[in-house]
C-alpha cells in the first residue's frame, strides 16, 4: 500500500462528470494490423516493469488520509486492451474523432487507472494505438519512460515470459484508516527532518527561499483578470481532439535564422494558432496577449522512471496582437529571457509540498473549489513533452508518428500538448466539444506559422542613429531591458500588465 503525493490526489479530487483528469497520446504504427493477442502479450511481458498498472486506488473513509494506491486482486488484461476499427475511409478525420470520443469517457475508478486501444483500419494499412492513463497515475514527462517501457527500440526484441503475479491482499478500511492516523503522526517528525536538512546546507536553503519569495510575488500577477475570452467559460464532458505537425528540423531552421530556442518558436507558433483561431470567431485582437499555464517537470535526473507527479507550474503571455511572426518570436524571446529570474518554478513547488500537511479533507475542498472559481486569470493550457528520438517498435511495427493528448480542467476550454519524436514535433489540441468544435483553426494556424517563419528573411540589423546622440542612442540599444519595435513594445507591455513568464522544458 502507497499513499498517493498531495498533487497526485489533487488530480483525483478535482475530477467530476465533465472535468477529466486522464492524459494520453496516439501513436500511428505501419502497417501490418497486429493479429488478435498479439499488443496484448506484449505489454503482459512488459508489466512486471509497471507494478502500478496492476493497482487501483483506494479511498480512505471519512477522508482521514489521501487515497491509496493497492494491487487489483481482480486485474484483467482483457479490460484494459481493447480493439477496435474506424469507419470508412479511415483517414486522419475518423482517427480524432475516435480518440476524441475515447476521451470523452472517464476512467472506472474501481479498476487500474489506464486504457490502451487498438485502432485498426488507418490508410495505407496503417493502424493506431491509443493511450489513456490518469493523471494522478504518472505526469506527462514520465509517462515517456512509460512509453518507452512498452514499445522497444528493437523491431524484434527478445521475448521474456513474465512471471506469474500474486497480488497483495487488499486492505480493507481499518487497515486504511490505520495506515491514514500512522501518516499523520509521521508529519511533524517529516517537518522537523526538512528543517535539520535546510540547517545542514544553509546556503542553498537560502538560495531557494530567495527563489521562493521571488516567484510568490510573481504569481500575484495572476489575480488580474485577461479581457473576457471564448477560450473561457463552463465545459461539458465531451471533448473534441485535433493535431499540427512540424519537424525538429524545421524550428532548428527557424531558431538558427531568428534567434531564439526551440521553445521560442514553439510558443510563438502556438501564438498564432491562437490569434487565427480569435479572429475566425470575431473577436479583437488588437492588444491582447493569451496567459498559458505550462506544467514544468522539477523531476531530478536521478527521479526518472519514478511513476508520480513532480510538476510545476509558470505562466506565459501568448502575443496574439501581433501580426507578424517574427515578431510574435522575439517577443516570446524577450519573455523567456526574463523568466531566468522569476522563481515560479520553485514557489509553485514549495506550495506543491506544503499542501501534504493539509488534511485530505481540505485538499479535496481546496481542489475541487479551485477548478470552479471562474479561471479568466488564466486561458490555456501548453505543456511540452520531449520524447525519444529514435525508433520504437510495437510488435515489430515501426511507430511512424505519435500525438499527445491534455485534460481539460476549470474554465479552460482549450489545451495544447507538444511531443517530440523521431525528427518530429506534434501538437496535440484538446477542445470542449460544445464551446470549441473548431480547434481545427488553432491546429491549421500553428502549422501556417511555421510555414510563415521558415520563409522570411532574417531582420534586418537595427538602423544606424546619425547625429551628436547616435552613440548614446547605441548605448541604449545595448541595455537589458531595452525594446524596440513591435515585440519590444508587446514585452513591455505584458510587463505592465503584471504578467508572468516561463519556459518550456528543454527538448
Amino acid at each position: 500500500m502507497q499513499t498517493l503525493s498531495p498533487l497526485d490526489a489533487s488530480f483525483l479530487h478535482i475530477e467530476d462528470a465533465a472535468t477529466h483528469m486522464h492524459i494520453g497520446s496516439v501513436g500511428i504504427f505501419e502497417g501490418p494490423p497486429p493479429g488478435p493477442g498479439e499488443v496484448k502479450q506484449a505489454i503482459a511481458e512488459r508489466l512486471p516493469l509497471v507494478p502500478r498498472y496492476r493497482q487501483k486506488v483506494r479511498f480512505v473513509p471519512f477522508a482521514l488520509g489521501r487515497p491509496a494506491w493497492v494491487d487489483d486482486p481482480h486485474f484483467n488484461l482483457d479490460y484494459h486492451v481493447r480493439r477496435t476499427a474506424l469507419p470508412s475511409p479511415g483517414g486522419d478525420e475518423e482517427l480524432r474523432n475516435l480518440v476524441g470520443r475515447v476521451m470523452s469517457q472517464q476512467l472506472d475508478r474501481t479498476k487500474p487507472l489506464w486504457e490502451l486501444w487498438v485502432a485498426e483500419g488507418l490508410g495505407d494499412g496503417r493502424w493506431a494505438l491509443i493511450s489513456k492513463s490518469h493523471h494522478c497515475m504518472v505526469d506527462g514527462v514520465s509517462a515517456t519512460d512509460l512509453l518507452s517501457v512498452i514499445l522497444s527500440k528493437e523491431r524484434q526484441p527478445e521475448s521474456r515470459p513474465a512471471p506469474e503475479w500474486r497480488p497483495d491482499p487488499e486492505p480493507g478500511a481499518p487497515e486504511l484508516i490505520a495506515h491514514a492516523l500512522a501518516l499523520r503522526a509521521l508529519s511533524p517528525y517529516e517537518a522537523t527532518r526538512t528543517l535539520l536538512s535546510a540547517a545542514r546546507g544553509p546556503r542553498r536553503a537560502a538560495r531557494k527561499a530567495v527563489d521562493t519569495t521571488r516567484g510568490l510575488v510573481n504569481f500575484r500577477s495572476l489575480l488580474t483578470p485577461n479581457p473576457a475570452s471564448s477560450l473561457n467559460g463552463p465545459v461539458g464532458p465531451h471533448r473534441r481532439w485535433d493535431w499540427a505537425r512540424a519537424r525538429l528540423s524545421d524550428i532548428k531552421e527557424i531558431r538558427a535564422e531568428h534567434g531564439g530556442t526551440i521553445n521560442d518558436v514553439v510558443l510563438a507558433v502556438i501564438a498564432g494558432g491562437f490569434r487565427e483561431l480569435l479572429l475566425s470567431r470575431g473577436e479583437d485582437v488588437e492588444g491582447r496577449f493569451i496567459r498559458t499555464l505550462v506544467p514544468v517537470s522539477v523531476r531530478t535526473e536521478d527521479e526518472r522512471g519514478t511513476y508520480n507527479n513532480k510538476v510545476s507550474a509558470m505562466f506565459a503571455e501568448l502575443p496574439i496582437c501581433l501580426d507578424d511572426p517574427v515578431d510574435r518570436l522575439r517577443s516570446v524571446h524577450e519573455q523567456m529571457q526574463e523568466l531566468k529570474q522569476s522563481g515560479q518554478a520553485v514557489a509553485a513547488e514549495r506550495l506543491t509540498a506544503l499542501s501534504g500537511f493539509a488534511p485530505a479533507m481540505l485538499l479535496a475542498l481546496s481542489g475541487r473549489v479551485g477548478t470552479r472559481l471562474p479561471q479568466a486569470s488564466v486561458n490555456t493550457v501548453t505543456t511540452n513533452v520531449p520524447g525519444p528520438q529514435q525508433p520504437l517498435y510495437l510488435v515489430g511495427r515501426r511507430m511512424l508518428e505519435a500525438f499527445p493528448f491534455v485534460p481539460l480542467g476549470g474554465h479552460v476550454r482549450v489545451g495544447v500538448a507538444i511531443f517530440s519524436y523521431d525528427g518530429g514535433i506534434n501538437f496535440g489540441a484538446t477542445g470542449d466539444a460544445d464551446t470549441a468544435p473548431d480547434i481545427a483553426v488553432l491546429c491549421r494556424g500553428i502549422e501556417r506559422s511555421v510555414g510563415e517563419l521558415r520563409r522570411k528573411p532574417p531582420s534586418p540589423p537595427a538602423e544606424r542613429v546619425d547625429g551628436p546622440s547616435a552613440e548614446s542612442a547605441r548605448g541604449r540599444s545595448r541595455r537589458p531591458g531595452n525594446r524596440s519595435g513591435k515585440a519590444g513594445a508587446a514585452a513591455a507591455s505584458s510587463r505592465r500588465r503584471g504578467s508572468s513568464q516561463v519556459e518550456l522544458p528543454k527538448q
